[in-house]
């Protein structure tokens, strides 16, 4: 029996049967090259649906994170710990934003802005003006109320009933959002959608979005879990469509590989909350913290230049690709159009095969390569890939 069959026989027995794995099991790496269970190589295409921002086992963030624990693993928020505090001001010096709460996920930190949004209105309008409104085909989390906030019917069900308070309208429709923002506090949105096929909102729609907004004291919450932390081109997405948020949430990149989790809060909402209305207990965890600030700390101008050449090398080389018909995201948050009714996960499986690894994203076969990708690697992936592509 080999490596592999091992790892997989014990999962099959004793790990909940929540994820569809593909018959690989990952055991070591270094920035996109990783190895299975058998010996064999890859190069890695998602950063772990984008969480390792400075790919496998990269020496700076080993060092940041090994340093912190051998001093203090945890000891809770009822006390202080340095690299809490800063990363927190590296990220409000970064983003021109004003406070920071921190969590362990994307879905823990959009249910901060939701509670956050909901107390700021309420604290100054009262009952009645609690309705958020977000995108359709948008994804916020799988949290009984993320998921209530998540504009896609297909994870609507089983888990009846859903939190109260969403609605939800057509991306680039001011008009809808105008029609329905009678009681509403605040309104959500992802600048690309992720899960729901890498598509970038349009920019004069978030603008216009976002002057409504703030005629109407509702505040503009931004979902950046996917899109944040470099991924695009920027620190935050966001700072590339010229807004200003209230509420920016943040995951998955910012702990590059350990859970860690960020709201960040404007003026208009940096002292919304008060002790004992919002927390979590491993929020702002000194080892995440840690890391992640050597993460913030290495995407100077220089590095974020090179995400968004990085992106266009791969748009270059993907548009001439067979059964291409289009690519669509920003920075290295890419999702290729496939032609042809060929199945985005069938071209996972065969890059797979091919030694790359990939993503899907509904029709599209997404690319969430590590930010430190090199060009070698990336030529090596794109051969992998162009290699499946050539096999339909």
């Amino acid at each position: 029996m080999s490596n592999f069959d091992t790892i997989q026989r014990r999962d099959s027995e004793y790990v909940a049967h929540t994820y569809g794995r593909f018959p690989v099991a990952i055991t070591s790496g270094r920035n996109a090259v990783c190895f299975d269970a058998d010996g064999r190589r890859y190069i890695d295409m998602t950063s772990g649906i984008g969480v390792n921002s400075l790919g496998f086992c990269d020496e700076g963030w080993i060092k940041a994170v090994t340093e912190q624990l051998g001093k203090l693993q945890h000891i809770s928020n009822l006390y202080y710990t340095e690299p809490c505090g800063k990363l927190a001001e590296l990220l409000c010096k970064r983003t021109g934003m004003k406070k920071v709460f921190f969590a362990n996920s994307g879905a823990e930190a959009n249910e901060g802005a939701i509670k956050a949004a909901r107390k700021y209105s309420f604290m100054k309008y009262g009952e009645g003006r609690s309705k958020i409104l977000t995108l359709k085909n948008s994804f916020h989390g799988r949290t009984v109320t993320t998921l209530s906030a998540t504009g896609q019917d297909v994870f609507h069900n089983y888990f009846f009933p859903f939190t109260e308070g969403f609605d939800f309208v057509e991306a680039g429709s001011i008009a809808e959002l105008t029609a329905k923002s009678e009681g509403v506090c605040a309104v959500m949105m992802e600048l690309i959608q992720g899960e729901g096929g890498v598509l970038p909102v349009d920019r004069e729609f978030v603008l216009e979005a976002e002057k409504f907004c703030r005629e109407n004291d509702i505040l503009l919450i931004i979902d950046e879990v996917q899109t944040g932390v470099g991924r695009t081109g920027s620190l935050y997405c966001f700072e590339q469509y010229g807004i200003r948020p209230d509420l920016v949430t943040s995951a998955k990149g910012i702990g590059g590989g350990l859970p860690l989790a960020a709201v960040l809060f404007g003026e208009k909402v940096e002292n919304v909350f008060s002790p004992g209305d919002h927390a979590t207990t491993f929020g702002g965890n000194p080892i995440a913290c840690s890391g992640a600030v050597e993460i913030i700390n290495r995407l100077d101008e220089g590095f974020l230049a090179e995400v968004v050449k990085k992106g266009e090398y791969i748009r270059e080389r993907v548009l001439k690709m067979p059964h291409v018909s289009g690519i669509a995201g920003m920075g290295l948050m890419l999702g290729i159009e496939l032609a042809d009714g060929i199945k985005s996960a069938d071209v996972v499986k065969a890059g797979i095969a091919n030694g790359a690894l990939l993503l899907t994203a509904k029709a599209k076969v997404r690319l969430l390569p590590p930010l430190t990708i090199t060009y070698a690697e990336l030529d090596e992936a794109l051969a992998a890939l162009e290699k499946s592509l050539e096999s339909f």
